[in-house]
C-alpha cells in the first residue's frame, strides 16, 4: 500500500492529495460486485443486462451474491420500463454456478458461452429462454459427488426436456454440447461461439416491441398453467390472465394500430 501511495517515488506527508490517492487505491483493490445490473442505451433502453462477475470462483454464487441477486430482481420488478432481462457472464468460458430468476415476471434470456454445469445450468433453467454459443457445455454432475441438483434442477429439467431424458442426464451426470441441447429442447438456439449475446439481444428486441402487459400475462399463464393439476385448471389460469388484459389501454392501442396499419405505441397500462 505504501508503494501505491508514493506515486512520485517517495513517501510524502499525509496530505489531502495523498488521502485521495489512498481512497483511489482502495477502489482499485476492491473487487467489483459479483452481480451487477446494466441498462442498455437507446434504442435498447427497455432491455437490461444482469451480469455475473466473480472470475476468481468461476461465477459461483455465494450468500453475498445471492443477496445482491435478490436485490437486483426486486429492482427490475419495480421498474415498469424494463421489458426483457439478459443474463450474461463477464467471465470468459463460464456462465454461472447457481441462482434463481423465476421470481421475475418479465422474460429472462440466459446467454451461455462455455460451461453451464451444476448450479450454472440450474440458473439457465430458471430463465425463460436459453441461447448457446457452439462452445457451450451443459450438465448436472452432482450425482458424481453423491448429491443431487439442489437448486431446481430435478424439477425444472424434466419439465423442459421430459422425465426420461432428465433422469438420464442426472443419473449419469453426462454433459451435452449446444447442438444436443437444442435437439432435446434444452436450448432455443445454438449459434457460433461468441455470438450468443447478439442472438439474445435480437430476441430481446423482438419481445420488447410487443405489449408489455401481454408478455407478462403470457409468462404467468404458461408458468402457472404448467403447475396446474389438470387441463381444466390450466385453462382457468389462462382465462384469468386473459380477462386481466381486456380493459387495458394497451389492448385498445393494439386494436387501433392494427386498424390504422401502424406500429403500436404501448404504455404498459
Amino acid at each position: 500500500m505504501r508503494r501505491l501511495l508514493a506515486a512520485s517515488g517517495r513517501c510524502a506527508p499525509a496530505t489531502r492529495t495523498h488521502h485521495g490517492l489512498f481512497a483511489r487505491a482502495i477502489q482499485i483493490l476492491a473487487p467489483p460486485d459479483p452481480v451487477s445490473l446494466h441498462k442498455l442505451s437507446a434504442p435498447d433502453c427497455e432491455i437490461v443486462e444482469l451480469r455475473l462477475e466473480r472470475p476468481e470462483v468461476k461465477n459461483a454464487i455465494n450468500w453475498e451474491a445471492m443477496r445482491l441477486l435478490r436485490g437486483v430482481v426486486e429492482k427490475v420488478e419495480a421498474d415498469d420500463t424494463v421489458k426483457v432481462v439478459l443474463v450474461t457472464s463477464s467471465v470468459p468460458g463460464v456462465f454461472c454456478a447457481g441462482a434463481d430468476l423465476k421470481a421475475l415476471s418479465i422474460p429472462t434470456i440466459a446467454v451461455i458461452e462455455g460451461a453451464a454445469l451444476g448450479g450454472g445450468l440450474e440458473l439457465a433453467l430458471s430463465c425463460d429462454l436459453r441461447i448457446c454459443g457452439e462452445n457451450a457445455t451443459l450438465g448436472l454432475p452432482e450425482t458424481g459427488l453423491a448429491i443431487i441438483p439442489g437448486a431446481g434442477g430435478t424439477q425444472r429439467l424434466p419439465r423442459i426436456v421430459g422425465r426420461s431424458r432428465a433422469k438420464e442426464m442426472i443419473f449419469t451426470g453426462r454433459r451435452c454440447n449446444a447442438t444436443e441441447a437444442v435437439m432435446m429442447g434444452l436450448a432455443n438456439y445454438c449459434v457460433p461461439a461468441g455470438e450468443a449475446h447478439e442472438k439474445a439481444l435480437e430476441l430481446a428486441r423482438e419481445i420488447a416491441q410487443k405489449g408489455p402487459l401481454g408478455i407478462r400475462m403470457a409468462k404467468k399463464a404458461i408458468d402457472q398453467g404448467m403447475q396446474a393439476a389438470d387441463m381444466p385448471s390450466a385453462l382457468a389460469v389462462e382465462g384469468e390472465c386473459y380477462e386481466q388484459l381486456l380493459h387495458t389501454e394497451d389492448r385498445l392501442e393494439g386494436l387501433a394500430a392494427f386498424a390504422e396499419r401502424r406500429k403500436p405505441v404501448y404504455s404498459g397500462k
